[in-house]
C-alpha cells in the first residue's frame, strides 16, 4: 500500500513553514524514456510532489500546453499500463515523493475502478485527481482507492459555495485542490489577493491542505502563492518548456527540470521572504 506519503510530506513542510511545490507533467511526453528522465529529476529540481498527468484525447478542463502535451505522448504510444510503469520505474530510486495521477474518467472506468487502485497502489500512486468524476457519482471509485490506500483529491473552484464545498470536500483525502480561476489550465493568472480568502474557507471546510493550481506559470506566481496557500501547483509552464526545447532542438530534460529548479526555489524561499 501506498497511501500516507502526501500526509507526510504536507506535515513535514507544515513543520518547516513552507509550502509545498506541486510539479505536473503528462506521462510520456514526448515519450517514455524522456518523460522517465524528467520525473526522476524533479525532486532534485525542488518538486515536493509530483503530478503525472494520465494521456488523454479529450483533455476538457486543460488549456493548450498541457492538451498539446496528451497529443505528443498519445503519438509516443503512452496508454493507462504505461502511465503505472512509469511510476513504478521512478519508485525504484525514490521512495518517499509523493505520486498524484491527474486525468479524466474515460480510461479509468474503462479499466475498472478495483483494477485501477490495485495497479495504481502497485505502482506506488499516491493519489488521484479525476477531473470530471463529480462527487455525487464518485462513492464506487473512492471505495476501490481507499480499500488500496490511494486517496482520492478533489477540486474547489471560484464559484463552489459552501454548500457544494462541503460535498466536495466529504471523502477527499491528502489534499483539497483550489483551482484559482475559472476556465481551464494555462489561460489566466492566478491573483494571490483573490486566493488567500479562498484558501482558508477550503481549508477549514476540509480540514485539510489546500494546494492552488490552474494560472501559475512564473516564479513570482508561485511566491505569491506560497505563501497563503499548503501548495503551488505548475503544470502548463513545464510542459511548455519540453515543447520549446523540442523545438529549438534543445536537451527537454534539461530545459524543464531548469524550469522547475527555478520554480521549485520560488516556493522554497516565500515564507522566509515575509518572515
Amino acid at each position: 500500500m501506498s497511501g500516507g506519503r502526501i500526509q507526510k510530506r504536507f506535515a513535514e513542510l507544515a513543520a518547516q513553514n513552507r509550502a509545498a511545490f506541486i510539479a505536473y507533467v503528462m506521462a510520456g511526453d514526448p515519450d517514455a524514456g524522456t518523460a522517465l528522465s524528467i520525473l526522476k529529476g524533479l525532486p532534485a529540481a525542488g518538486a515536493d510532489l509530483i503530478e503525472l498527468g494520465i494521456p488523454f484525447s479529450d483533455p476538457m478542463a486543460d488549456g493548450p500546453p498541457i492538451q498539446k502535451a496528451a497529443l505528443r505522448a498519445l503519438a509516443s504510444q503512452m496508454t493507462l499500463e504505461g502511465v503505472f510503469d512509469l511510476a513504478r520505474r521512478f519508485r525504484e530510486s525514490d521512495a518517499v515523493t509523493p505520486i498524484v495521477l491527474m486525468g479524466y474518467l474515460n480510461p479509468i472506468m474503462s479499466l475498472g475502478y478495483e483494477a485501477f487502485a490495485a495497479r495504481a497502489a502497485a505502482a506506488g500512486i499516491d493519489g488521484l485527481i479525476a477531473v470530471d468524476c463529480p462527487p455525487e457519482e464518485a462513492d464506487p471509485l473512492a471505495d476501490a482507492l481507499d480499500s488500496r490506500g490511494v486517496d482520492l483529491i478533489r477540486l474547489a473552484t471560484p464559484t463552489t459555495d459552501d454548500a457544494r464545498l462541503a460535498i466536495v470536500a466529504r471523502r477527499t483525502r491528502g489534499f483539497l485542490y483550489y483551482v484559482a480561476v475559472a476556465g481551464v489550465t494555462g489561460a489566466k493568472s492566478a491573483a494571490a489577493s483573490d486566493v488567500a480568502p479562498a484558501v482558508a474557507r477550503v481549508r477549514a471546510a476540509s480540514g485539510l491542505p489546500v494546494a492552488v493550481g490552474f494560472g501559475i506559470r512564473t516564479p513570482a506566481q508561485a511566491t505569491a502563492i506560497a505563501r497563503v496557500a499548503d501548495a503551488a501547483v505548475v503544470g502548463s509552464a513545464l510542459v511548455d518548456a519540453i515543447a520549446d526545447a523540442l523545438a529549438d532542438g534543445r536537451d527537454p530534460v534539461a530545459a524543464t527540470l531548469g524550469v522547475a529548479a527555478d520554480l521549485g526555489a520560488a516556493v522554497r524561499s516565500a515564507r522566509e521572504l515575509v518572515g
